[in-house]
């Protein structure tokens, strides 16, 4: 059922309405004697989940035992500053951490046959669902899943069950539902409601995660004239009509499509979010679609420390290196570590940019060697913000005072930017 469905493309809602849209869920929910809450990580602080997660935990404090658990998926775990900035009013000690590899329990299994209907025939291996075992073990009244839709690279449009089989999954679920999204095609994929990934995971929430009393709360957010972050639309319900509803805002507010492909985008990582380019990489996969063939992308990328967000996907990274999408295929084939690096290898493959356009990464002189010893191309922050400073940018088109013309993303992650026909080739947004 929904709890609530408000707000359009143009709506700003305020933090206030947010607060009385969860009182009147709550009412709903009735008697809550122990509650999960389940958040994004700090890459999503955008999301304005951390604060609705504190409006959650300062409402349900007085009567319910509470845990929060960040769906880091296989992200780094959150810093103790990083907790504190997102969740500032949640105690440390009711802050449980994902483990992904270690803490985990089979719910079931998607038999391989299945898989491949489910796929329309991309892959045909058993998929197993695996959350954390708190979900399981902590006899829960309510687990309330907290998030943003956004167009995403590996699923269509994140969030929903999503945050529950990937945010709080296991290895295999994990591992196969990025590589089956890789394998599909990011351009394919991205900003569409629906996919061979969500079929999976449907699937998995239909039949395998049923019995939890889960219930999804997601905003919708975008930039209002000033270029700042505001909540357009909130959705929240128990099962998937809030998704479609919200997905298909989504769609209205965070894709851009443009009349032309552009020559050059240059794109800005904030260095206190963005420390691994297996998430920093977003600023490329959300601007692929514009960038005209034979075209440049530059990253401004100073916090770029690592590849993976974990040493089992950063050392896979660092062995290869960045190739073309055959060649990877072919390498781990033939090495038998396609099946145990599925997760890594995604990422890989999604970053193939088929020779389209180049790429250029404005990192700190620091990660220069790291960034060349995977095949990548560098050049130096300190430098390239001289010429292209974000404090004198503004997002969209601009002319440097040399006459160069240059499209400008400054939060690359919160929306999709497409040429529209490259975009409608695979058909219209649903």
């Amino acid at each position: 059922m929904i709890y609530f469905s408000e707000g359009n493309a143009d709506d700003i809602i305020s933090p206030g309405r947010i607060s009385a849209l969860l009182d009147a869920m709550l009412t709903e929910l009735g008697n809550l004697d122990r509650v999960l809450i389940l958040p994004p990580d700090y890459t999503r602080y955008l999301s304005f989940a951390g604060e609705i997660t504190c409006m959650l935990y300062e409402k349900l404090k007085g009567s319910s035992h509470i845990e929060v658990m960040p769906a880091t998926g296989t992200h780094t775990p959150m810093t103790e500053a990083e907790l504190q900035s997102m969740f500032p009013s949640i105690p440390p000690e009711i802050i449980r951490t994902h483990d992904w590899q270690n803490d985990i329990e089979r719910l079931g299994t998607i038999p391989a046959k299945l898989t491949a209907e489910l796929t329309d025939g991309l892959v045909e291996w058993p998929v197993h669902c695996e959350v954390n075992k708190l979900l399981v073990e902590g006899e829960w009244d309510q687990i309330i899943s907290v998030g943003q839709l956004l167009p995403h690279e590996l699923i269509g449009i994140a969030n929903h069950n999503k945050n529950i089989l990937v945010g709080a999954g296991g290895k295999d679920i994990i591992g196969k539902s990025h590589i089956i999204g890789a394998l599909y095609g990011t351009e394919k994929m991205m900003g569409r409601v629906a996919s061979p990934v969500r079929n999976v995971l449907n699937y998995m929430s239909q039949n395998f995660i049923g019995q939890f009393p889960i219930s999804y709360i997601m905003t919708v957010r975008g930039p209002d004239q000033d270029g700042r972050e505001v909540t357009r639309a909130i959705f929240a319900g128990d099962d998937e009509e809030c998704y479609l509803q919200g997905a298909r805002l989504c769609q209205q507010v965070n894709i851009s499509l443009m009349d032309k492909p552009r020559k050059k985008v240059v794109a800005f990582l904030d260095p206190e979010k963005y420390k691994s380019l297996w998430v920093g990489n977003k600023a490329m996969l959300r601007t692929r679609m514009c960038i005209a063939d034979g075209g440049e992308l530059i990253i401004l990328c100073a916090g770029l420390s690592s590849f993976g967000e974990n040493s089992f996907s950063d050392t896979f990274i660092r062995k290869y290196g960045y190739r073309s999408t055959e060649e990877l295929l072919r390498i781990t084939r033939e090495s038998g570590e396609l099946e145990d690096y599925m997760l890594p290898l995604s990422q890989m493959i999604i970053s193939d940019t088929e020779n389209r356009f180049s790429i250029t990464y404005a990192a700190r002189d620091s990660f220069r060697a790291d960034l060349e010893s995977v095949h990548l191309q560098w050049a130096s922050y300190e430098e390239m913000i001289q010429r292209y400073n974000p404090e004198h940018l503004h997002d969209g088109d601009n002319i440097m005072p040399d006459g160069e013309e240059i499209f400008y993303v400054s939060r690359p992650a919160q929306g999709l930017w497409a040429e529209i026909n490259r975009f409608r080739q695979y058909g219209e947004n649903e």
